[in-house]
C-alpha cells in the first residue's frame, strides 16, 4: 500500500474518489492528510477535529480482499484488524457496533467504507491528541507512519472474515451498554444479538453495518 500524505484537503475520502474517478492512480493507495475540512462522519455528518489527529483514507479492489467477507460488513473488518494494530502497541481501544472506536465510554474515532465501481474506499478518522477541551483521545503515543505500516501489512494478509468475526464477537457485549443510529432514531443495543454476517437483529429488523 503507498501512503501520500499531504498537507490539508476537505476530505480524505472525497480526494481519494475524485483521483480513481480521473483514473490518475489505480488501488491500492492511501491518504493522510495534516488537517482536513469538511470530514465525513456517520450518517453523512462532517466529521471535523484538530491538527495532529489522524485524517486517512485508502482504497482497495475487490480482489484484494478475502472472498468470504461480506463487504456490508467492511466497516467492521476495517476497524477492529486497526484495532488489534492498535492493541498490539499498548491500547485500550475496542470497537463498538459497527465501525466507532471507544476509549471505555468516550467516543474516539471510527470509520465508514463507500463503493465507486469495484473498489472499497475507507475512511478512518482518530483522535490522536487534544486539542486543549475536554475531547477524548487514543490512549497511547503513535508514529503514524509506523502505525500504517503495520496496517497496511496485516491488511495484506488477507485475514479471513471468520478469524476477524470471532474476536468482535466477544467484544460485541460492550456495545450493548450504547445505543447506535439505526434510520434516524437512537436505538438502545442491549437487545440486539449480532449475526454471523455483521449485521445485527434488533426488533425483529436486520441491519447492516456498511454506511
Amino acid at each position: 500500500m503507498e501512503i501520500f500524505y499531504i498537507q490539508t484537503c476537505s476530505s480524505t475520502q472525497n480526494e481519494i474518489l475524485e483521483i480513481l474517478k480521473e483514473n490518475v492512480k489505480k488501488p491500492p493507495f492511501a491518504i493522510v492528510s495534516k488537517t482536513q475540512t469538511n470530514g465525513i462522519g456517520s450518517r453523512g455528518n462532517s466529521w471535523q477535529s484538530s491538527e495532529g489527529n489522524l485524517f486517512l483514507s485508502f482504497c482497495i479492489g475487490k480482489n484484494d480482499l478475502n472472498s468470504d467477507i461480506n463487504t456490508s460488513s467492511l466497516s467492521i473488518y476495517f476497524s477492529y484488524i486497526f484495532k488489534i494494530i492498535l492493541s498490539e502497541l499498548g491500547s485500550s481501544v475496542w470497537v463498538k457496533w459497527p465501525n466507532d472506536f471507544y476509549i471505555g465510554k468516550d467516543k474516539i474515532g471510527g470509520v465508514i467504507t463507500t463503493k465507486f465501481k469495484d473498489i472499497y474506499i475507507c475512511g478512518i478518522g482518530l483522535n490522536l491528541v487534544s486539542n486543549g477541551e475536554y475531547i477524548r483521545h487514543l490512549d497511547i503515543q503513535v508514529d503514524v507512519n509506523e502505525l500504517l505500516i503495520k496496517y497496511f501489512k496485516k491488511l495484506e494478509e488477507k485475514n479471513s472474515w471468520k478469524q476477524i468475526f470471532s474476536k468482535f464477537l466477544i467484544e460485541f457485549e460492550k456495545s450493548k451498554e450504547f445505543c447506535s443510529h439505526i434510520d434516524g432514531k437512537s436505538v438502545l443495543l442491549k437487545n440486539a444479538i449480532l449475526c454471523d454476517d455483521g449485521s445485527i437483529l434488533i426488533d425483529n429488523k436486520k441491519v447492516y453495518s456498511l454506511r
